[in-house]
């Protein structure tokens, strides 16, 4: 059921995206729960509260389920990630962050796209998942929006297994390769986070591949050493706050470059 409502979301006609404000600078968000935001969730309970670098602003929108342009405000992916439930994230911390340090940056769309539990094969060229990103990210850019930076938190769901662990490098840099052709953006800058080290026992063998892979524009921010929930697996609130900040400190690091 929920596989078929993402397609019913990646599938809804750009027609619907009208609303009288379009961003100017748009963000994707992709990858699985630590990018959906499971800060101050516990026992399937989101708790509510909202950090001040979290906090809405009028330059700050995100594009909903129903491909319009909203007000953004946590949890950004509370219609799109739809398997949990879904709290805090980095992309508000990211989209104030880089507000703050310019003040003349404009508008900021974000794009949320991330889905908690994916393996990186549920993101490869057709599947549903990889369809509602394009498809969203195409929405966003109706209207003259220009695509600043792709960001990227996936890898736990690769790191149980050797085999996916051994095949991640593999996966991952086919993914970003097709990303970029589908959207016809082939330097379009690439933020993906190096996992913390988790529980998982190949967690080692995704974090190298991540740190390691050399790809045109394609930036990396590690994760490690930020506070994890008592599942040792998803960032606590405060920890999303600083992984916002890290993102947003390494866009702003190659804008200026």
């Amino acid at each position: 059921m929920v596989q078929f409502l993402l397609l019913l979301l990646g599938m809804i006609s750009p027609l619907y995206a009208t609303a009288a404000n379009r961003p100017t600078n748009i963000f994707i968000l992709a990858g699985q729960s630590n990018m959906a935001g499971r800060g101050g969730v516990r026992h399937h309970v989101w708790d509510g509260i909202i950090p001040p670098e979290c906090k809405q602003d009028p330059f700050i929108f995100r594009l909903n389920a129903k491909l319009t342009w909203e007000p953004a405000k946590e949890p950004l992916h509370k219609d799109i990630d739809l398997n949990e439930t879904t709290g805090i994230g980095p992309g508000m911390a990211f989209a104030n962050t880089v507000l703050n340090n310019d003040s003349g940056f404009g508008t900021i769309g974000l794009v949320p796209c991330a889905v908690g539990g994916t393996s990186i094969r549920e993101w490869e060229h057709g599947t549903l998942l990889y369809n509602q990103l394009v498809n969203r990210t195409n929405v966003a850019r109706k209207g003259g929006g220009r695509i600043r930076a792709i960001l990227w938190y996936q890898g736990e769901s690769d790191s149980i297994t050797r085999q996916d662990a051994t095949s991640y490098e593999k996966n991952l840099k086919r993914f970003f390769t097709n990303l970029r052709v589908d959207l016809r953006l082939p330097v379009v800058p690439i933020i993906q986070v190096a996992l913390p080290s988790i529980s998982y026992r190949y967690d080692d063998i995704v974090r190298q591949t991540q740190g390691g892979m050399k790809l045109q524009n394609l930036l990396y921010v590690d994760a490690n050493g930020l506070e994890l929930q008592d599942d040792q697996m998803h960032l606590t609130t405060q920890s999303q706050v600083r992984l916002g900040k890290r993102l947003a400190d390494a866009f702003l690091q190659f804008q200026s470059s």
